[in-house]
């Protein structure tokens, strides 16, 4: 009797226990095979150095591949929630497939952390989504400024035929006015295209003062090195998308003097002293870099180490109303999410609000030029 009665207790213990750390599971869906692979594999590989607790509760990251294809996303979406009981996803580092996520977070109710910029989203998609890269705007902003130091008025655009791409252009478009430039193409390409003979021939025929690429990773190399091989000698600029070592693997030679916008942490040590981000992004990029060799340090992981922060930050508030694996608990996630503040990442200092959800402000963009084979501060 005494013995049952000593197992009895062990076992409520033990189920006391488990009670008070609930696991909060995370799906992941990232293009590490595919066109967006050389932004995916390093996405992914950020979740090895992220804490293994969320709020000070064990955590379960689920990630899957969706080979750079929205389809994929979306089902990938689907099956965290179906048969995963995710409490929040984030993904992917395309913007077609972050989009398909999107419609799977509303539909269910589920709060995402968009590892790549959005467009404008409205409705139960807006309510759902929060945004941990720099929009479009903000950072294509950096470019338009120095853009008009030198004097640029006529600007040629050649980007992806995609979300990607026609995000770029309409923040070029928007920004036009204040930049006092002009448009002068919009030629477009896929992001497996080999050639883009065709839409640079028409980019030199308009002679632009400058040209804005808005490709990613290393597909975003294919019009830099045509542009370059067809004799244009004017400034190129890309842009966030665009920033890492795979890019100038791809362009070589073609890619010296590309400038472009990016978060803080690719030129952690250039940083003065007193910016707000340079301890962290500090010490993420040693991080990165002994786990994954030197010079590999690249802005996406960054962004997946940045939504890992927001979640954090979120959990403690969501966790007072409700336990992880419950619809009321991904509902206090999102109201979580929404409020954050000061949360110092990587990229920047994220202070969500109910109209805002990405929360970042120019301390989160600088700007960077390729020299002798790498990405260093621009000096302007």
């Amino acid at each position: 009797m005494k013995k049952s009665l000593l197992a009895s207790l062990a076992l409520a213990g033990a189920l006391a226990a488990a009670g008070a750390h609930a696991e909060i599971t995370v799906g992941v869906s990232l293009g590490v095979t595919g066109p967006g692979a050389s932004l995916g594999i390093p996405y992914k590989n950020a979740f090895q150095l992220v804490p293994k607790t969320l709020g000070g509760e064990p955590v379960r990251y689920v990630i899957l591949d969706d080979e750079s294809k929205p389809d994929n996303a979306a089902k990938n979406a689907r099956k965290f929630v179906a048969e995963d009981k995710v409490d929040v996803m984030m993904g992917s580092n395309g913007v077609p497939s972050a989009v398909a996520m999107t419609q799977v977070a509303a539909e269910t109710k589920t709060p995402m952390i968009a590892l790549t910029p959005m467009p404008p989203l409205a409705g139960e998609r807006a309510h759902w989504a929060f945004v941990v890269p720099q929009t479009t705007e903000l950072m294509m902003g950096a470019v338009v400024q120095d853009m008009k130091k030198r004097g640029v008025k006529t600007v040629g655009y050649i980007g992806f035929s995609d979300t990607w791409g026609d995000l770029m252009y309409n923040a070029m478009e928007k920004l036009a006015p204040e930049g006092g430039y002009k448009l002068v193409t919009n030629e477009r390409y896929g992001r497996a295209d080999t050639s883009v003979t065709g839409q640079v021939l028409k980019i030199i025929a308009a002679n632009p003062d400058a040209v804005v690429v808005g490709g990613s990773g290393s597909p975003g190399a294919t019009p830099q090195i045509a542009l370059r091989e067809r004799g244009y000698k004017g400034p190129i600029y890309h842009n966030h998308g665009t920033v890492n070592l795979a890019f100038i693997q791809t362009a070589k030679k073609s890619a010296e003097g590309v400038v472009a916008p990016t978060g803080p942490l690719i030129v952690a040590e250039e940083l003065p002293d007193d910016f707000p981000t340079k301890k962290v992004s500090l010490d993420f990029v040693k991080r990165y870099e002994a786990e994954f060799g030197p010079e590999s340090r690249n802005a996406f992981a960054g962004y997946s180490y940045d939504g890992v922060a927001v979640l954090n930050a979120a959990v403690p508030a969501a966790l007072k109303k409700a336990k992880p694996g419950t619809p009321e608990f991904r509902a206090a996630l999102r109201d979580a999410l929404e409020n954050v503040r000061d949360v110092v990442g990587t990229h920047g200092v994220y202070n969500m609000t109910p109209s805002d959800h990405n929360g970042l402000d120019e301390r989160a963009r600088v700007l960077v030029q390729v020299r002798d084979g790498r990405w260093r501060l621009y000096n302007k």
